[in-house]
């Protein structure tokens, strides 16, 4: 069956792309040799860089790290997605004066640089008399600042993507325009966008890194302070590689809850789909 966009590549095509991936694969397994080669041949794996990981104070320490990642994670999360969801509302309000603010809101702080953003907060708000900014509250607040303003616009548009007739249709039956947008609009936006917010859980998961500007007790500070270590050989790739693997563990593991959350929905709303109504024996109505 040949695509709308293209046609069905022939056997020909087929052998061609078949090729192509294993070269591929042949390359990148080629430079993954070349750099794990460099590793050893620098003594990367070697004991005495790998000895300051074996210490159970160093592994508590990381797992402090892992735990104030994850809090300020989820902290960033709710706030986000509650600023995304107010900014999206208020961008779709037909009054200029609620409009107009939420649109150069959300234009600003997404053009603004989250590293920026955060050394803003916790550098230049205490000279100008702002007290009690914390390295948490610097990266909490920059990250609700800019993934919020994202958010916003991916609620928009999921929003904007539904056909005029859904929230015709509610008003017709006499909802207000707030009962549509949170009992029709909304949860159908959610469930359409729901891979993109996905992808933002994960970026601001990952830009919790950037808290270690601003001295934040998290994977990456912990990573770049025992790297300096120069009595165990200054194990930067090791840190680096050990930081790495926790990142990625935590980037896996959000993926399967949002999995398990949109099967959940989908799960729901095929049983919402099936349920038939069934009418009183007697009653001369046809049973659905």
């Amino acid at each position: 069956m040949s695509s709308v966009l293209f046609d069905a590549p022939g056997p020909a095509a087929v052998r061609r792309n078949k090729w192509l991936a294993v070269l591929t694969v042949i390359v990148v397994l080629a430079i993954l040799a070349f750099v794990l080669y460099k590793f050893a041949e620098t003594g990367q794996f070697s004991a005495t860089k790998w000895r300051i990981f074996t210490f159970p104070l160093v592994q508590q320490t990381i797992l402090g790290a892992i735990g104030n990642t994850l809090q300020a994670f989820a902290a960033a999360t709710v706030l986000s997605l509650v600023l995304g969801l107010v900014l999206a509302v208020g961008r779709l309000s037909e009054r200029r004066w609620i409009n107009t603010p939420c649109h150069w809101f959300t234009e600003l702080f997404r053009a603004i640089p989250l590293l920026i953003l955060m050394m803003i907060i916790y550098y230049g708000l205490p000279p100008l008399g702002v007290q009690g900014i914390t390295p948490f509250i610097a990266v909490v607040t920059g990250l609700t600042l800019y993934n919020g303003s994202v958010l916003a616009e991916v609620f928009r548009a999921g929003i904007q993507s539904l056909p005029r007739g859904q929230s015709e249709a509610g008003y017709a039956i006499g909802l207000t325009k707030s009962n549509v947008m949170s009992s029709i609009l909304l949860p159908q936006a959610v469930r359409a966008m729901m891979p993109v917010i996905v992808s933002q859980l994960v970026v601001i998961l990952k830009d919790t890194a950037l808290g270690f500007i601003v001295t934040y007790d998290e994977i990456l500070f912990q990573a770049k302070f025992f790297g300096s270590q120069v009595q165990y050989g200054s194990p930067i790739i090791p840190a680096a590689m050990v930081a790495a693997v926790i990142y990625i563990g935590l980037c896996l593991l959000l993926a399967g809850v949002a999995k398990w959350v949109e099967w959940r929905m989908s799960h729901s709303r095929k049983i919402a789909a099936g349920t038939h109504l069934v009418a009183p024996a007697g009653t001369g109505i046809p049973q659905v």
